[in-house]
């Protein structure tokens, strides 16, 4: 019976770990797939969304290796970022009507350029044509400490109406500040 209740541990600290934080920094992330998430937030009167999938680092290399420099990336897996939003929002000086966006990014090694792209729904950048970008904006990345091993969208509030958008993955951390109208 010992061996049971040993064998279910191991399988609920491997099936639920991910959620469990003082479980999360024992083990290790062995999922081979990029995970679908999810990010919902409230900023004052607007609610927001994004849905992308999660690729994890894995020992490769990220930045000019598996995702090159100065080429339009999905900044995600599988499909394009999609992030939805209920209220007009200002990225950039630019105003974007409320709705659902593709999110990319062109990595590079002093700045990035993130794109708000009106096709959200496209598979990779098979589909990418810059005639539907809404806005671009560039910005520093910002090294971390720790290495992020699966990438991760954060959305969090400074105000009642402006908040930020973040980017983590390997050592790379990009902020997007937005204002909503």
């Amino acid at each position: 019976m010992k061996n049971v209740t040993i064998l279910f541990a191991f399988i609920s600290f491997a099936a639920f770990g991910q959620h469990d934080h003082a479980r999360a920094t024992v083990a290790q992330d062995t999922i081979k797939k990029s995970i679908p998430k999810e990010v919902h937030a409230q900023i004052g009167e607007a609610h927001m969304m994004i849905h992308y999938h999660a690729p994890a680092v894995r020992g490769r290399v990220i930045w000019g290796g598996l995702i090159p420099y100065g080429d339009v990336w999905v900044t995600g897996a599988h499909s394009a970022t999609n992030w939805e939003f209920n209220k007009d929002m200002v990225i950039g000086n630019k105003t974007i009507p409320a709705g659902k966006y593709a999110i990319f990014t062109i990595p590079g090694k002093e700045k990035w350029t993130v794109i708000i792209n009106k096709n959200w729904e496209q598979h990779l950048t098979d589909e990418y044509d810059k005639i539907d970008d809404l806005v671009r904006v560039e910005v520093m990345p910002k090294n971390l400490t720790v290495t992020q091993e699966r990438l991760s969208y954060e959305i969090s509030k400074e105000s009642d109406n402006k908040g930020l958008l973040s980017i983590s993955w390997e050592k790379i951390k990009l902020t997007i500040p937005f204002e909503i109208k």
